[in-house]
């Protein structure tokens, strides 16, 4: 399996979001979001971030939108663990991640924030922000600035306001719809579920 080559200059909008077709990530059908939502386009981040080069050069685009210095890096898990670590690798600052304990986000594995510590909040994707602004409580509950959020794709729908201090590298307008009003239930299309908010702990 070859993986899709990084452009040789700068990750712009286009070129994120083709690198993301041409590692099969960018997908159509019908998809249960973490948001609750469904849509019938899905952004599979692992499939692209499971190549390191490209993790790596994703990062390092992701880390280059930010200004100001950060601490750390944060990240819930699943889905922001590799981009997170590698935002961290290009900052030069250590990396650590929420994960989810009897359902809510929590920091384990002694992981920690010291008070003070400006924070930098990393996800793959974000549909709601929910599980990154998650994740900035358990930081601001340990004392730790939420200087910033970051993410390598936004998909929040039109009309909805975005978290503040949200930076990405690319946007993907998709439809989503709530349960009950979804024209691919109607059709009778089977429902996947690739998330991993819901994931058992």
């Amino acid at each position: 399996m070859t993986p899709p080559e990084p452009p040789p200059g700068p990750l712009d909008d286009t070129s994120v979001l083709d690198l993301f077709e041409r590692a099969g990530a960018l997908r159509r059908g019908h998809f249960k979001l973490s948001s609750g939502r469904h849509s019938d386009t899905y952004l599979q981040s692992a499939l692209v971030l499971q190549w390191p080069r490209l993790a790596q050069a994703l990062g390092a685009a992701l880390a280059s939108r930010r200004t100001g210095t950060f601490d750390v890096v944060a990240a819930p898990a699943l889905g922001g663990l590799m981009i997170g670590h590698e935002v961290a690798r290009a900052l030069g600052v250590r990396f650590v991640f929420a994960e989810r304990s009897g359902g809510e986000l929590t920091m384990r594995r002694g992981f920690s924030v010291e008070p003070g510590e400006r924070a930098l909040v990393v996800e793959d994707v974000v549909t709601t922000g929910g599980s990154a602004l998650e994740t900035a409580r358990v930081l601001e509950a340990g004392g730790a600035v939420v200087a910033g959020l970051g993410a390598i794709v936004d998909r929040i729908p039109e009309g909805t306001e975005r978290p503040a201090g949200l930076t990405t590298l690319v946007r993907v307008d998709a439809p989503a719809w709530d349960d009950g009003v979804c024209p691919r239930c109607a059709e009778g299309t089977p429902l996947e579920s690739p998330g991993s908010r819901r994931l058992a702990r």
